[in-house]
């Protein structure tokens, strides 16, 4: 617990925002007339993400006033410096959701003085929620949370994912993650946050992601630390801004880097 802060409340705020994201990400899950465009990274963007990031932010306008940055609407003006800062990603697996695929997830996270402090990740067409605060544990539906006990590679089940052939030859970081799936006991391609809060609850050991962006991570650094797991960059560093991610039980860390090296 933060001295000075009432971090199961910002906690219950959080849950709330997620409801309100369920009932409009539901509502236009699989409907034929979603609306659909491509923004100027050319990756898509539906009516629904625009939506809920709206919905969220109003409500934390009313509820707090607190700066916010948001994968659609970008940060708030000084909102890099801000004592809090909610890191908001509408729609994360936009990709799956667009294609009445059911891996996709509303991902909040809050951050106070610098640090990630709690994180919220629902998944409502998988019907399932995690969620965890500093230093009050990891849960997903109410239950307690931790990763797994496996200490070696060829023990472990990975996942990992990549969308391009560019994002798989960049730095040839495809092909040490390929090397590094053989070696393991099995590998699924599960992608975006489905993967880390498997890490969280135990039953995947290695995830890994190499592009990502701060509000694709925020929300679940939170829930992996707070289940006893632990993450940086592919290179090693606890770098939130350094644009890849890997998370493991923890026991496995070292061993992942020293193969991905």
């Amino acid at each position: 617990m933060l001295p000075g802060m009432d971090l199961a409340a910002h906690l219950d705020l959080a849950l709330e925002l997620a409801d309100a994201a369920d009932a409009i990400t539901t509502a236009r899950f699989r409907a034929t007339d979603l609306v659909v465009t491509t923004k100027p990274d050319l990756t898509p963007v539906s009516e629904a993400d625009q939506a809920v990031e709206r919905a969220i932010r109003e409500h934390l306008a009313d509820a707090t006033g607190h700066a916010v940055l948001g994968e659609e609407y970008g940060e708030d003006a000084g909102a890099a410096d801000a004592e809090f800062r909610w890191i908001i990603d509408p729609i994360d697996g936009t990709k799956s959701y667009v294609r009445g695929v059911p891996i996709w997830a509303t991902l909040i996270g809050l951050e106070h003085a610098g640090d990630l402090v709690l994180g919220v990740v629902s998944a409502p067409a998988l019907h399932t929620r995690w969620w965890a605060g500093r230093g009050l544990g990891a849960f997903r539906d109410g239950d307690r949370i931790t990763v797994s006990q496996v200490a070696a590679l060829d023990d472990a089940q990975i996942s990992f994912s990549w969308d391009t052939r560019k994002r798989f030859d960049e730095d040839g970081i495809g092909d040490r993650m390929l090397a590094l799936a053989h070696r393991c006991w099995r590998f699924r391609g599960l992608g975006d946050f489905w993967q880390y809060m498997l890490v969280a609850e135990g039953a995947v050991d290695i995830g890994m992601d190499p592009i990502v962006n701060l509000w694709d991570i925020a929300a679940l650094i939170p829930i992996v630390e707070e289940a006893g797991g632990r993450w940086t960059t592919l290179d090693g560093r606890e770098d939130v801004n350094g644009g890849n991610f890997l998370c493991t039980n923890g026991l496995l860390h070292d061993a992942v880097l020293e193969a991905l090296a």
